[in-house]
Protein backbone atom coordinates (compact mmCIF):
# COMPACT_ATOMS: atom_id res chain seq x y z
CA UNK A 1 0.00 0.00 0.00
CA UNK A 2 1.03 3.23 -0.57
CA UNK A 3 1.25 5.84 1.47
CA UNK A 4 0.69 9.61 1.09
CA UNK A 5 2.89 12.40 2.53
CA UNK A 6 3.89 15.97 2.09
CA UNK A 7 7.80 17.67 2.64
CA UNK A 8 7.22 20.90 4.32
CA UNK A 9 10.27 23.00 4.10
CA UNK A 10 8.93 26.44 5.72
CA UNK A 11 6.12 26.91 8.37
CA UNK A 12 5.06 22.98 8.09
CA UNK A 13 8.68 22.32 9.56
CA UNK A 14 7.59 24.36 12.93
CA UNK A 15 5.38 21.14 14.53
CA UNK A 16 3.15 23.81 16.93
CA UNK A 17 1.63 25.11 13.32
CA UNK A 18 -0.31 21.93 12.10
CA UNK A 19 -1.22 18.42 13.55
CA UNK A 20 0.53 16.53 11.41
CA UNK A 21 2.35 13.12 12.88
CA UNK A 22 4.58 11.45 13.03
CA UNK A 23 6.99 14.01 11.26
CA UNK A 24 10.37 12.96 10.16
CA UNK A 25 13.49 15.20 8.95
CA UNK A 26 14.01 14.77 5.12
CA UNK A 27 16.26 16.32 2.43
CA UNK A 28 14.62 17.18 -0.91
CA UNK A 29 17.51 17.28 -3.83
CA UNK A 30 17.04 19.45 -6.83
CA UNK A 31 14.75 22.02 -4.68
CA UNK A 32 15.59 25.28 -3.42
CA UNK A 33 13.54 28.04 -1.76
CA UNK A 34 12.55 31.49 -2.52
CA UNK A 35 10.35 34.17 -1.29
CA UNK A 36 8.43 35.45 -3.60
CA UNK A 37 4.98 37.47 -4.62
CA UNK A 38 1.75 36.31 -6.05
CA UNK A 39 -1.56 38.35 -7.21
CA UNK A 40 -2.83 36.29 -4.06
CA UNK A 41 -1.91 38.55 -1.41
CA UNK A 42 -0.07 41.53 -0.49
CA UNK A 43 2.53 39.63 1.44
CA UNK A 44 5.64 37.07 0.35
CA UNK A 45 5.23 33.24 0.13
CA UNK A 46 8.00 30.80 0.34
CA UNK A 47 8.42 28.37 -2.11
CA UNK A 48 10.24 25.83 -3.43
CA UNK A 49 11.71 26.24 -7.21
CA UNK A 50 13.68 23.53 -8.77
CA UNK A 51 17.60 24.25 -8.93
CA UNK A 52 19.50 21.19 -9.65
CA UNK A 53 22.61 22.32 -7.81
CA UNK A 54 21.00 22.56 -4.11
CA UNK A 55 18.97 20.33 -1.99
CA UNK A 56 16.67 21.40 1.00
CA UNK A 57 16.11 20.09 4.54
CA UNK A 58 12.75 19.80 5.84
CA UNK A 59 9.81 17.38 7.31
CA UNK A 60 8.16 14.45 5.96
CA UNK A 61 4.80 14.43 7.29
CA UNK A 62 1.54 11.79 6.63
CA UNK A 63 -1.68 12.72 5.16
CA UNK A 64 -4.20 11.67 6.89
CA UNK A 65 -6.46 9.02 5.01
CA UNK A 66 -4.74 10.30 1.99
CA UNK A 67 -7.29 13.21 1.98
CA UNK A 68 -4.98 16.34 1.10
CA UNK A 69 -8.33 18.49 1.29
CA UNK A 70 -7.42 20.46 4.81
CA UNK A 71 -3.46 20.55 3.22
CA UNK A 72 -4.54 21.89 0.32
CA UNK A 73 -6.58 24.58 1.41
CA UNK A 74 -3.70 25.95 3.84
CA UNK A 75 -1.54 25.61 0.95
CA UNK A 76 -4.11 27.09 -1.35
CA UNK A 77 -2.02 29.56 -3.24
CA UNK A 78 0.77 26.79 -4.09
CA UNK A 79 0.13 23.83 -6.53
CA UNK A 80 1.29 20.20 -5.39
CA UNK A 81 3.98 18.72 -7.09
CA UNK A 82 4.92 14.73 -6.65
CA UNK A 83 8.44 14.44 -5.57
CA UNK A 84 8.50 11.09 -4.30
CA UNK A 85 11.90 10.75 -6.14
CA UNK A 86 13.51 14.14 -5.12
CA UNK A 87 13.26 13.28 -1.71
CA UNK A 88 15.65 11.26 0.70
CA UNK A 89 13.84 9.40 3.58
CA UNK A 90 13.22 6.44 5.45
CA UNK A 91 8.86 6.37 4.47
CA UNK A 92 8.60 3.29 2.86
CA UNK A 93 6.10 2.58 -0.12
CA UNK A 94 5.17 6.26 -0.33
CA UNK A 95 4.38 9.06 -2.42
CA UNK A 96 5.13 11.99 -1.36
CA UNK A 97 4.53 15.62 -2.70
CA UNK A 98 6.13 19.24 -2.19
CA UNK A 99 4.26 22.61 -2.74
CA UNK A 100 5.42 25.41 -5.09
CA UNK A 101 3.83 28.52 -6.57
CA UNK A 102 4.43 28.46 -10.02
CA UNK A 103 6.36 29.83 -12.08
CA UNK A 104 3.98 32.15 -13.92
CA UNK A 105 2.34 33.65 -10.57
CA UNK A 106 5.88 34.64 -8.90
CA UNK A 107 7.03 38.07 -9.07
CA UNK A 108 10.00 40.01 -7.05
CA UNK A 109 8.93 40.82 -3.60
CA UNK A 110 8.70 44.84 -3.00
CA UNK A 111 7.69 47.15 -0.15
CA UNK A 112 3.74 46.18 -1.41
CA UNK A 113 4.63 42.61 -0.28
CA UNK A 114 7.06 42.56 2.22
CA UNK A 115 7.90 39.18 4.05
CA UNK A 116 6.20 38.86 7.53
CA UNK A 117 9.08 38.65 10.26
CA UNK A 118 6.15 36.57 12.60
CA UNK A 119 6.18 34.30 9.42
CA UNK A 120 10.30 33.69 9.52
CA UNK A 121 10.38 33.46 13.22
CA UNK A 122 8.29 30.70 12.81
CA UNK A 123 9.96 28.79 10.02
CA UNK A 124 12.99 29.51 12.04
CA UNK A 125 11.56 28.20 15.44
CA UNK A 126 10.57 24.72 13.27
CA UNK A 127 14.33 24.86 12.14
CA UNK A 128 16.15 24.92 15.43
CA UNK A 129 13.69 22.74 16.96
CA UNK A 130 14.48 19.88 14.59
CA UNK A 131 18.08 20.89 12.59
CA UNK A 132 19.68 23.01 15.15
CA UNK A 133 21.67 26.29 14.25
CA UNK A 134 23.46 24.48 11.35
CA UNK A 135 19.82 23.61 9.96
CA UNK A 136 18.80 27.13 10.61
CA UNK A 137 21.97 28.41 8.76
CA UNK A 138 20.98 25.92 5.56
CA UNK A 139 17.70 27.48 5.45
CA UNK A 140 19.16 30.73 5.41
CA UNK A 141 21.64 29.81 2.82
CA UNK A 142 19.18 27.77 0.48
CA UNK A 143 17.04 30.47 0.46
CA UNK A 144 16.81 32.89 -2.03
CA UNK A 145 15.13 36.76 -2.15
CA UNK A 146 16.46 38.00 1.00
CA UNK A 147 16.66 41.66 -1.04
CA UNK A 148 12.82 41.54 -0.08
CA UNK A 149 11.86 44.20 2.81
CA UNK A 150 10.85 42.57 6.02
CA UNK A 151 7.65 43.72 7.93
CA UNK A 152 8.45 43.82 11.55
CA UNK A 153 5.35 42.51 12.72
CA UNK A 154 6.41 41.17 16.03
CA UNK A 155 4.77 43.20 18.67
CA UNK A 156 1.57 42.56 16.43
CA UNK A 157 1.82 39.72 14.61
CA UNK A 158 -0.12 39.47 11.20
CA UNK A 159 0.61 35.63 10.53
CA UNK A 160 -2.32 33.43 11.66
CA UNK A 161 -0.10 30.89 12.93
CA UNK A 162 2.54 33.12 14.94
CA UNK A 163 4.01 31.19 18.00
CA UNK A 164 5.35 32.88 21.08
CA UNK A 165 9.13 32.43 20.47
CA UNK A 166 12.45 32.48 22.51
CA UNK A 167 15.07 35.19 22.37
CA UNK A 168 17.57 32.23 20.82
CA UNK A 169 14.91 32.30 17.87
CA UNK A 170 14.79 36.52 17.46
CA UNK A 171 18.66 36.82 17.78
CA UNK A 172 18.98 33.71 15.06
CA UNK A 173 16.66 35.53 12.94
CA UNK A 174 18.02 39.18 13.59
CA UNK A 175 21.53 38.17 13.22
CA UNK A 176 20.77 36.77 9.89
CA UNK A 177 18.71 39.65 8.53
CA UNK A 178 21.37 41.83 9.66
CA UNK A 179 24.23 39.60 7.57
CA UNK A 180 21.62 39.82 4.38
CA UNK A 181 21.70 43.85 4.94
CA UNK A 182 17.89 43.39 5.01
CA UNK A 183 15.72 46.43 4.88
CA UNK A 184 13.16 46.21 8.46
CA UNK A 185 9.70 48.36 7.63
CA UNK A 186 8.03 48.84 10.98
CA UNK A 187 4.77 47.61 11.02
Amino acid sequence: MTHAYFFGYGSLVDQRTHAYAPTQPAKASGWARAWCATPDRNLCFLTAIRDANCAILGLLAPVPSQDWSVLDERERAYERHEASSDIDHSAPGSSIAIYSVSDHRRSIPTAKNPILLSYLDVVIHGYLQEFGADGAAHFFSTTQGWEAPILNDRSEPIYPRSQTLGDATRQTVDSALARFGSTIIDA
